[in-house]
């Protein structure tokens, strides 16, 4: 088996929630890579004689650290997803964001473009200022709604882009630069479809981060 860069932060007979490093895919794209975050938890469960596949709930950006949830099999894949489309799940996240945000806490509220769907779709983003620092702020934030790069597009609207954002933003518009975008899904919060039980994982700053919030 590939050397084990994530960690699991919770397990049981129906669920796990993985911490995602920085630069490993959720799931293959087209283009079929191996080693992602999902094939590696397929692999651990073979290695252990569990004979079950792990199918994820929702996704993390190739780039994005954190916390994504597993289920062992369809059945409680679909109950984890109808949790998310009723909105029942609590995601927080941690960004560092270009700039002094004067706002110490906001609603963001402006619809995103799927196109996909060749539509506008509404989108409310929550945040909050955890600390100001020389050039850029931390930022707690929470999509209320799950679009796709939701946080990304709602800060650089703000004209806060997240750190090392390439996509939304230029990189040579700023002075701070950073390996990745600089977004953490630290906290997850969900009623188990199982158990009934609620159930609050958190996951720990990634060292790149934490690094940069030293200097």
């Amino acid at each position: 088996m590939n050397e084990k860069r994530y960690k699991i932060i919770y397990e049981d007979d129906s669920l796990i929630v993985a911490d995602k490093p920085s630069g490993m895919l959720t799931i293959p794209t087209p283009k079929g890579e191996q080693n992602t975050l999902t094939d590696l938890i397929n692999q651990d469960l073979d290695s252990r004689g569990i004979e079950v596949n792990a199918y994820p709930c929702h996704r993390l950006d190739r780039e994005t650290s954190g916390l994504v949830i597993y289920a062992k099999g369809k059945k409680m894949q679909q109950l984890m997803m109808d949790e998310f489309k009723n909105r029942k799940v609590k995601k927080t996240y941690i960004a560092f964001v270009q700039g002094v945000v004067k706002k110490g806490f906001d609603i963001i509220k402006e619809p995103i473009y799927n196109k996909n769907k060749n539509r506008s779709e509404s989108a409310t983003t929550k945040y909050k200022v955890l600390e100001r620092r020389k050039g850029f702020s931390i930022l707690e934030v929470e999509p209320v709604t799950g679009r796709t790069n939701q946080i990304r597009i709602h800060l650089h609207g703000i004209g806060h882009p997240v750190v090392g954002e390439s996509v939304y933003s230029f990189r040579k518009d700023f002075k701070l630069r950073f390996k990745r975008v600089a977004l953490h899904a630290q906290g997850i919060e969900f009623t188990h479809p199982a158990t009934r039980e609620i159930l609050k994982l958190k996951s720990a700053l990634p060292a790149d981060l934490e690094n940069f919030k030293g200097q």
